[in-house]
């Protein structure tokens, strides 16, 4: 009876439910519970397991660079991070207000640990995240006009609650990556949320994007009330070359 019982939760998709129950028989604690005990231990299994599941598909598509977390982060008085921003951000109530969050420094300071550790907790939380190399993103985005499936792609970004755009700046825009700036940045302004890491600090970010107008208008939606996070110090790779980390 038992073996029949857990062939059909294995069919039903009842993960957390078969193995709690599975491990119940091989220990022999299925008869240390009142029924409503039992019950309640086997709703609680297949709850968390069904939560972890989900928060495993999040971050499988947010498909972030490298795993990073807040708790992990170094917050030596050099780098200049604040730790009370940074735990303020990590509530990811800054995406419920749909603000944007902008992380500037030097190369290899630790800018795309910090919006990718925020960027999972965000995934931790149930917002739907999505990380990108801003470069990369823009050539996908150029291929995407070529075969017609440009307008399914922005569609697809806008989805996500939070987008983190990796080396902003990193290269000038042409005009083709400029109207598309401006036409995702126009699609998520004032309904979902942004970081965006940059080598540049973004008195600079005009200049990279080009075009007076165009520029002036996709800075007052990302600049305006953002969340700036400045870092500052030697490069976390050179530290490590001398002496290994383990986070940022």
């Amino acid at each position: 009876m038992n073996t029949s019982t857990l062939e059909k939760m294995r069919k039903m998709k009842f993960f957390g439910i078969f193995h709690a129950f599975k491990s119940s028989m091989e220990t022999g604690k299925t008869n240390d519970h009142t029924a409503d005990e039992l019950l309640a231990l086997l709703v609680d299994a297949e709850w968390d397991d069904r939560q972890n599941r989900r928060i495993e598909r999040t971050i499988q598509y947010a498909k972030f660079r490298y795993k990073a977390s807040v708790e992990d982060m170094h917050y030596h008085a050099e780098r200049s991070i604040d730790r009370n921003q940074i735990m303020r951000l990590a509530d990811c109530t800054f995406i419920d207000r749909n603000e944007n969050v902008l992380v500037t420094g030097s190369t290899g300071i630790g800018k795309s640990y910090v919006a990718s550790a925020i960027g999972y907790q965000a995934c931790m939380l149930g917002y739907r995240v999505f990380y990108a190399s801003t470069p990369k993103l823009f050539a996908k985005l150029k291929m995407a006009k070529a075969d017609g499936s440009y307008i399914k792609e922005l569609a697809k970004l806008e989805r996500t609650q939070l987008l983190i755009l990796d080396d902003f700046g990193i290269q000038p825009f042409d005009a083709q990556s400029r109207a598309a700036l401006m036409e995702l940045i126009e699609d998520r302004h004032g309904k979902t949320s942004l970081i965006i890491t940059s080598q540049l600090p973004v008195s600079k970010w005009f200049e990279v994007i080009g075009e007076k107008t165009v520029a002036d208008a996709i800075l007052d939606r990302i600049v305006h009330d953002a969340h700036r996070i400045e870092l500052k110090g030697e490069s976390m790779r050179k530290k490590r070359s001398v002496e290994p980390a383990k986070s940022y």
